[in-house]
């Protein structure tokens, strides 16, 4: 057996790599699926269409270098996060569309719950804010949009699962309800001290426990697959959500370490090791990952919309042919505008989870183009880096002393232009990897670790390979100026009420 199988299934495309046991990529596919919005703020995936697009692909991948099953040691499977599904235990038949991480529609209902007083003990519980980010809610949304759904669940004819759980059902022919213990606390019903559901939670959000899967280390042998979807079975032995499946595959195996991850949105987490951090700069305090037993935390900071800006740009005001073009553009820019693009499309993320935001530009003269749009989308990514780090070295004592090196991946990292002005916004090096694939890498590196293929964390540390080093050259007061012009085009951007709470920076 040759390879471990990368299932990476994303908010718009599902993705499958095949790796040798060294973790060279061998073979790559991808598939888009369709994007529903069915009301403003609202996002949803078909699950079938999401499921076929995961077999098409596996499938793929195998065909490309015509493996069967019994060249495969191992699959690992990696995921959009909070994306809720509710399906019929008896025919795996979803009851409702999947309702995505971006959607907003539980807003007025995580807003009730903090004028009720219930975030703190949610906030000591979880690592989590009342944000419908969540799973929690979404659940509750289900319930309550397909009549008689809450009674079916009650009764457990009803299952809930994240996109990872509701793949292991359908590739083990629903033998296996189970999740890991990184998807499980996206939830909003996860103990993140005891690594267990909560009762308190479950009470709060009127989740039935019957709905909910058994939870489980990221390295663990879940389920074999049916035979008839891949011509025999094959071990299923990893899992993780995808920011928690890129830091495994960029080997932050140490606390002190981090990574920032620009797909869609951009998410930065920091290893705080067996400490589980509470953030007093609006962070969130999270599983890292869960092996053997013992649960290694991080502090993650969230942004809605990295990527996604580029694509507007292609999509919606039609400045770019492709996403490639937006760092060339963005070089060309006059250096003497000041536009900033507040990215706020469905709300703002850490540090400042505004719901209410909207997006917003500054600075617009008549002289402004395309090109100056192009470099004030990719510079909002980098601002909002930056405010994450920020934050991340002020809630973290560990971080005194400590080097502030990013290690980034995902599809912005490999712009050049992007990554220099990341590092000079941070005033910090930024590292990129020799494979960028990090967040497949890491499905299958804990796929291969379970089964007996891959080195344990500390030698898988001197394995990870730089290659590339971007270093600030930015002149301290011109980075200075940069940030206040963004933390004052945030500021008229918040909505009055959390505008209210947030001191000025």
């Amino acid at each position: 057996m040759s390879y471990l199988l990368a299932i990476d299934q994303g908010t718009t495309s599902s993705r499958a790599l095949l790796f040798a046991a060294d973790l060279s990529v061998k073979s790559v596919a991808q598939q888009e699926f369709s994007q529903h919005f069915p009301a403003s703020g609202w996002v949803e995936h078909d699950p079938d269409e999401l499921w076929n697009s995961v077999v098409a692909v596996c499938r793929k991948a195998m065909a490309q270098l015509g493996a069967t099953a019994g060249d495969i040691a191992a699959i690992g499977i990696t995921n959009q996060r909070e994306t809720t599904l509710i399906w019929d235990r008896v025919t795996g038949k979803a009851i409702h569309r999947a309702i995505v991480w971006q959607d907003r529609r539980t807003a007025e209902r995580c807003e009730r719950l903090k004028a009720a007083g219930h975030e703190p003990t949610v906030g000591a519980k979880t690592g989590l804010v009342l944000d419908p980010y969540f799973s929690g809610t979404k659940i509750g949304a289900i319930l309550d949009a397909v009549p008689g759904a809450r009674g079916r669940a009650e009764r457990g004819e009803l299952a809930f699962g994240t996109v990872d759980t509701f793949l292991l059902w359908r590739l083990t022919g629903g033998k296996v309800h189970a999740t890991d213990a990184t998807n499980a606390s996206r939830t909003l019903l996860y103990n993140i001290h005891s690594g267990t559901w909560d009762d308190e939670l479950l009470a709060l959000l009127d989740v039935p426990r019957a709905l909910l899967p058994e939870i489980c280390d990221c390295a663990t042998h879940f389920g074999d697959t049916v035979p008839e979807l891949f011509g025999g079975p094959i071990a299923i032995r990893g899992m993780a959500g995808d920011q928690h499946a890129a830091m495994i595959g960029q080997a932050c195996f140490e606390p002190g370490m981090m990574k920032a991850t620009f797909g869609t949105g951009c998410f930065a987490l920091l290893n705080t090791g067996d400490i589980p951090v509470r953030s007093n700069h609006r962070l969130l305090t999270t599983l890292a990952y869960q092996l053997k037993g013992k649960r290694t935390y991080a502090l993650e900071g969230s942004i809605f919309v990295a990527g996604a800006a580029v694509q507007w740009l292609r999509d919606g005001l039609h400045l770019i042919e492709n996403a490639a073009e937006a760092g060339p553009l963005a070089a060309l820019a006059d250096s003497e505008q000041s536009v900033y693009l507040v990215p706020a499309f469905v709300g703002l993320g850490a540090p400042y989870w505004d719901d209410h935001a909207r997006g917003a530009m500054f600075g617009l003269t008549r002289d402004t183009g395309s090109r100056e749009f192009a470099r004030a989308a990719l510079e909002a990514v980098c601002y909002q880096t930056m405010d994450l780090m920020t934050a991340m070295r002020a809630d973290w004592p560990g971080s005194v002393g400590t080097p502030s090196i990013l290690r980034v991946d995902g599809g912005m990292a490999v712009s050049d232009w992007t990554m220099q002005r990341l590092a000079d916004i941070l005033d910090a090096p930024v590292d990129r990897p020799v494979v960028t694939e990090t967040t497949a890498l890491g499905a299958a590196y804990l796929a291969g670790l379970s089964a007996d293929l891959c080195p344990e964390p500390a030698e898988a540390m001197t394995r990870w390979k730089l290659a590339q080093r971007f270093v600030p050259g930015l002149e301290g007061s011109t980075r200075q100026r940069l940030i206040a012009g963004w933390h004052d085009a945030v500021h008229r951007t918040l909505s009055t009420s959390v505008s209210a709470e947030l001191p000025r920076v």
